[in-house]
């Protein structure tokens, strides 16, 4: 599996997936700004893979705060963090990280300077780590929902591109596949940016895993064919409740896997639980660029001018269609999540 993001010597390298399939390209980046920008223009996507950028982000921008007193390089550091914190509104995974980093600097805050950057470094590969742990024990848990000879059908991209490595509902394809399953996964190709087509695909082709590519208008026919026997898609964020924010098109999906009587499965790290908002509605939903939908990759003009575009990115899946939510500590019904908010803790012990 490539890397998403890799720390070298001094600085984060960065995927550029906007390139991918046809293209492997990586962005250096030195300094926060330019980690800000790979997170707004999608250099790096998905909740997990979000919050491991922001994370470094913190660390980079805390490098070049030159101040003498812990409470002048926090404020400076507050504000690293806020501008870091704009980039995308939907993932949570980007507030927890960006939290995590900031309540790391004030646990130190008796400490150096220089060994309060080195400690939040330190932090950002600790996340990362932590990510690659929790995805392989999230495939652990899927995995058991899946028998041999099933058809599978994912929806935009949960894999090793949108997390840390392995992935999130690819990680639970991954290890089925691990265990010899006979299994094949249907991609939708998730408009406008074509995650699925682009990343899904890709990834699943690279690991020998049978898979078959089709538009999202799709996913209901193949349901009724009794060629899918169980969906399962990656979270932006999960209500208390568990409704669920995923890329745009899933509660549709989720609405035809009720009919057909499809389970509908989420795979996400305990991270991306939200326990801060009692349902879906309060989750906000990025609204993207209209060029992205009236356009191919800037290139294609495929809608008239001056046409009325909506784009939100996300959209919201109601708890009473999900089956399960897989998480690195198991698999829960959506009513059973507020037991995993009982003594809450990172792998770090907080």
């Amino acid at each position: 599996m490539i890397p998403t993001l890799e720390w070298k010597e001094d600085h984060l390298r960065m995927l550029d997936q906007t390139r991918l399939p046809r293209e492997v390209v990586y962005v250096d980046c030195r300094d926060a700004q330019t980690v800000a920008e790979g997170i707004r223009e999608l250099w790096v996507r998905g909740a997990p893979a979000i919050g491991i950028a922001a994370a470094y982000g913190v660390a980079l921008g805390a490098r070049e705060i030159n101040e003498r007193t812990f409470e002048s390089f926090y404020k400076k550091l507050e504000e690293v963090s806020s501008m870091l914190a704009a980039t995308r509104p939907t993932a949570v995974n980007l507030f927890w990280a960006i939290e995590r980093m900031k309540k790391t600097a004030l646990d130190c805050r008796n400490r150096s300077l220089k060994e309060i950057k080195e400690l939040l470094l330190a932090e950002a590969h600790a996340i990362l780590e932590e990510d690659i742990r929790r995805n392989k024990s999230i495939g652990q848990h899927g995995a058991a929902f899946i028998k041999n000879g099933d058809g599978i059908l994912t929806h935009c991209n949960a894999g090793s591109l949108a997390t840390g490595g392995y992935g999130t509902a690819l990680g639970v394809i991954r290890r089925a596949w691990e265990e010899k399953k006979k299994i094949h996964v249907f991609a939708d190709e998730t408009r406008p940016v074509l995650q699925g087509a682009r990343l899904t695909a890709w990834e699943l082709l690279e690991d020998g895993i049978p898979t078959t590519l089709i538009t999202d208008n799709m996913a209901g026919y193949m349901m009724k064919k009794g060629l899918i026997q169980l969906c399962v898609v990656g979270a932006d964020r999960i209500a208390a409740n568990g409704d669920t924010a995923n890329k745009i098109g899933t509660y549709s999906v989720a609405i035809l896997a009720k009919e057909h009587g499809v389970p509908f499965y989420v795979a996400a790290p305990t991270s991306t639980i939200d326990f801060s908002i009692p349902s879906g509605e309060q989750i906000p939903i990025e609204e993207r660029n209209p060029k992205e939908v009236t356009h191919i990759f800037d290139k294609a003009h495929v809608a008239p001018e001056n046409v009325n575009v909506a784009n939100p990115a996300f959209d919201v899946t109601p708890a009473k269609y999900i089956k399960a939510i897989i998480t690195e500590r198991g698999a829960f019904r959506p009513e059973e999540l507020k037991n995993l908010r009982v003594g809450r803790t990172d792998e770090s012990g907080r």
